[in-house]
């Protein structure tokens, strides 16, 4: 038997078989990692995209028998810790995926290895405490809870104390907390009529996601004003919790199913009520769109969930297409480099937030398809921070081409990290002075300004 190399079948997934005993032998998932390490290193086709295939291909070389025959088991460890599931791997690069006979989903292989050292406990107090957005976020959204950890974090000495006792590293950057969650001051919509489209619902759910509630809610209050301006009747989650995301990054895969029991019921509510439900990190949006189905198949609910779903750019250009979006922008935004975050362009919905800023008369847009280095939690801590910075070194870059007015990017942490490294590129040249650096702001800020509302 010959097996062919690519396919030309569209890629599937398969559920994830979590639920099975099997997927937590360790045993059987050394087997499995032995397998797929071995069609990964003669192909090294994703050798540029994060530290895990470098790592993985610097261990079978420097064998004893150059082969993953040669490599201990113990360090599939160190292949596993460079993975932040960002699946570009699998969208853009794996020609072995399935339906490949060879059947390829190295993502979703380091997702089970996550889950078996979660299972087994060796996961650090650190990586639990950041991984628990929800509950960082009550104990900071007290208003003096938020204003000491906000002053702690802005501190040197304190970050380094941090740095030694939780590994969180001094000179990542980090959110700060607002005072007023998003979702205690988010306004009513007013009462406009329902105008269903072709390719839209006429009224909108919004998930505001643990970022923009205790973080950023000025996202949440932008993306009011823009449905507000397109006359779009719109309402809040009645129930909210984490989408899970932190979680299923450190495998804690019960922890998600547990959110899922939050989450879902009110959102399937919603779906079958026909509102289109928004979220405005892609992280969350993907985590309804992709991961809850293939953790649940058959789950009715989270079905409902997936349909309704759309990143808030994708409901704006297809309300557009629908001739039902307002494009009377007073504002033109000149120069914007946009960055694509991974869990945007796993979505598979095409760049739609280029699209609509381009909709924006004046403005020209400068697109950087590339990971940020950032991807949630990971590149805060202090074992991957340095990576981060690297991997995002390109992106920093091209970021800073044709001079823009603006940087933006859909993942608001991404952003700032982008931000973090643009202004440590400019400050460590010797070359030229220190330019005026550019503004950071989400998309959803820009097309607010660009109404002039």
């Amino acid at each position: 038997m010959t097996s062919r190399e690519g396919n030309l079948e569209a890629p599937t997934r398969h559920p994830l078989d979590w639920n099975n005993p099997d997927f937590y032998d360790e045993d059987k998932l050394n087997h499995e990692m032995e397998r797929v390490f071995d069609i990964c290193h003669g192909c090294r086709r994703c050798v540029s995209l994060c530290g895990s295939f470098p790592t993985l291909f610097d261990l079978v070389d420097e064998s004893k028998t150059g082969e993953v025959d040669g490599v201990d088991k113990k360090d599939y460890a160190k292949v596993v810790d460079q993975c932040y599931l960002c699946d570009i791997c699998y969208v853009t690069k794996c020609p072995y995926v399935p339906p490949h006979p060879w059947n390829l989903d190295f993502p979703h292989l380091m997702l089970r290895a996550k889950a078996v050292k979660f299972k087994q406990g060796e996961v650090k107090l650190r990586d639990k405490v950041l991984a628990s957005t929800d509950a960082m976020g009550k104990l900071a959204a007290i208003p003096v809870v938020a204003q000491v950890v906000n002053a702690v974090n802005a501190m040197p000495v304190t970050r380094a104390l941090t740095q030694s006792a939780l590994g969180v590293d001094k000179d990542a950057w980090l959110p700060s907390y607002a005072s007023h969650k998003f979702r205690s001051s988010a306004a009513d919509s007013q009462p406009h009529a329902v105008r269903d489209g072709e390719r839209t619902p006429g009224k909108v759910a919004i998930y505001a996601t643990c970022y923009v509630n205790y973080n950023e809610p000025g996202i949440g209050h932008d993306l009011i004003a823009l449905l507000e301006h397109n006359e779009i009747p719109y309402v809040l989650a009645e129930k909210e919790a984490c989408c899970g995301m932190p979680k299923l990054e450190l495998g804690d895969l019960e922890g998600v199913a547990k959110l899922k029991e939050i989450n879902i019921p009110a959102l399937a509510k919603l779906a079958r009520q026909g509102y289109a439900i928004l979220t405005p990190i892609p992280s969350c949006t993907l985590m309804y769109k992709q991961e809850l189905p293939l953790m649940f198949p058959g789950d009715a609910d989270v079905e409902a969930v997936r349909k309704a779903m759309f990143d808030p750019f994708e409901y704006l250009v297809q309300r557009n297409k629908d001739g039902l979006l307002k494009t009377d922008f007073k504002q033109p935004l000149g120069n914007v480099s946009y960055h694509v975050p991974c869990h945007s362009r796993v979505q598979k919905i095409g760049i739609k937030t280029r699209e609509a800023l381009e909709l924006v008369p004046g403005t020209k847009v400068n697109t950087v398809e590339r990971c940020s280095g950032h991807s949630g939690t990971w590149g805060v801590k202090e074992e991957f921070h340095d990576m981060a910075m690297k991997i995002g070194r390109p992106v920093f870059r091209a970021m800073g081409e044709n001079t823009p007015d603006y940087i933006s990017s859909d993942c608001q942490l991404a952003g700032h990290h982008i931000e973090q490294g643009m202004q440590q590129a400019a400050t460590a040249s010797s070359d030229a002075p220190v330019a005026k650096q550019p503004e950071m702001a989400h998309p959803i800020t820009l097309m607010r300004r660009a109404y002039g509302l």
